[in-house]
């Protein structure tokens, strides 16, 4: 049996590890949600907006099933070449050149299929890169602190999506006179952010590089064809169902809650501003808001992970997000006040589902195997991530065929019943699955 895990010779492997989460916060933050995405579709690429958020869904989907057939083979092949580090880096590194690229997205009709291709590939990008970093987790931590660091890490990204959202929104975006001399025209003040996310990735990641060591090749390990890694793959996947039925059922049910808690960001924004008439400053004040607590809610359920259990925490943490949520439906009609409390009672207990959610797979993943178990992680959370946009549009559907004037408070219903049915696998699931080392 091979251990190719190397712990950190200092805390500076910890820190440096966790800092990735708040250098790479710019492609989720600025690329992906609040700035490219919404730049992309916006009326300079075209008069029909719905056609462009059509189009750019459809790049992002294409993107997905990318992922979903790369990631479980990419991670097994760097698990055994002991390249998890190098590729970890040039993954930020092509993320990185991205984000310039994306600078040069003119805001003309011309360039839209330019931009969407840019979006596509970053998206497959950073979920590949993400397979590299859990992996590293139990590299840059102990059975004891696991929980913690991962709680940490996850919380400094949402602190650094907060300072990002804060200089972009008031010192490039809203400002008729942003920061710097910037100007405006041709939409240089959203383009400029571009690079400012390029170059705060780029200065942020340099510690990963310098700190945490890279594992050891597996000395047991044969070159492999890609059709081979595909067959290896399947065998793999056949064994674990075999073997440790209980870690495949864990990766089945993550994948069902963790598309839920993707589904509170994703509509989070829709239900402020539809359902409970937030101006735009508003969402904006509300998004900042929902990072500080959901940043909070990820350290404190950390601590909490190490103390009472990975499974626990996730289980409180989706429980307490089912009550926030059906009280967000209930009182409704309060007003405003309902959501500032229980919208924001959502993002604290997002927090600590996810980051407990990749401390559970590294607690049983055997040394060697990180990337190969992160892999399905990856990809069987993809496969899921039709479940929240189906069920969000059904329960608007239905609400409306039902005679009821205001349907978008029925949406949250809809991410609710998965997240519910998401809790109830996960209850079925042991609290320590074991996964064998391979031979």
């Amino acid at each position: 049996m091979t251990n190719n895990a190397v712990k950190p010779q200092s805390k500076h492997a910890t820190w440096a590890w966790m800092l990735w989460d708040w250098a790479e916060q710019p492609y989720p933050t600025i690329i992906q949600t609040f700035i490219f995405a919404t730049y992309i579709t916006s009326s300079y690429f075209g008069d029909n907006q719905d056609v462009l958020a059509s189009q750019l869904g459809l790049a992002g989907s294409v993107a997905g099933i990318l992922v979903a057939l790369m990631a479980p083979v990419f991670g097994s092949r760097t698990d055994n070449a002991g390249h998890r580090k190098r590729w970890l880096l040039i993954n930020s590194g092509i993320l990185v050149a991205l984000m310039v690229a994306s600078y040069f997205v003119e805001p003309t009709p011309g360039f839209f299929m330019f931009g969407i291709t840019l979006y596509a590939i970053g998206s497959v990008v950073q979920e590949t890169a993400f397979i590299n970093y859990y992996a590293m987790l139990k590299q840059v931590t102990t059975p004891a602190n696991v929980g913690r660091i991962s709680g940490m890490a996850w919380g400094l990204g949402y602190v650094g999506g907060i300072l990002l959202l804060l200089v972009s929104l008031f010192g490039f975006v809203l400002p008729d006179h942003p920061l710097f001399g910037v100007s405006t025209d041709n939409a240089e003040n959203i383009r400029i952010l571009f690079l400012f996310s390029a170059v705060w990735m780029a200065v942020f990641t340099i510690p990963l590089m310098l700190f945490v060591p890279e594992v050891a090749a597996k000395s047991s390990a044969k070159k492999e064809t890609i059709i081979g890694s595909y067959r290896s793959l399947f065998k793999q996947i056949g064994e674990l169902r075999r073997k440790s039925p209980d870690a495949l059922k864990f990766l089945i049910a993550s994948a069902v809650y963790r598309d839920g808690l993707a589904g509170v960001f994703t509509f989070g924004a829709i239900l402020g501003s539809v359902a409970f008439g937030f101006s735009k400053t508003g969402v904006i004040l509300f998004g900042i808001a929902a990072n500080i607590v959901a940043g909070i809610g990820a350290a404190a359920g950390g601590i909490l992970d190490d103390r009472i259990g990975t499974k626990r925490t996730i289980v409180a943490s989706l429980s307490g997000l089912l009550v926030a949520g059906v009280s967000v439906f209930a009182f409704a009609g309060a007003g405003q006040i309902t959501y500032w409390v229980g919208g924001l009672a959502l993002c604290l207990f997002v927090g600590p589902a996810q980051a407990s959610s990749r401390t559970f797979v590294a607690r049983f993943t055997p040394d060697g195997r990180e990337g190969e178990i992160f892999g399905l992680y990856q990809t069987t959370g993809r496969a899921a991530s039709f479940l929240s946009p189906t069920l969000w549009s059904l329960s608007l559907t239905l609400a409306a065929a039902a005679g009821f004037a205001k349907t978008a408070i029925f949406g949250i219903l809809g991410i609710m019943v998965v997240l519910g049915v998401g809790l109830i696998m996960l209850l079925r699931v042991h609290p320590a699955p074991v996964v064998h080392q391979e031979d």
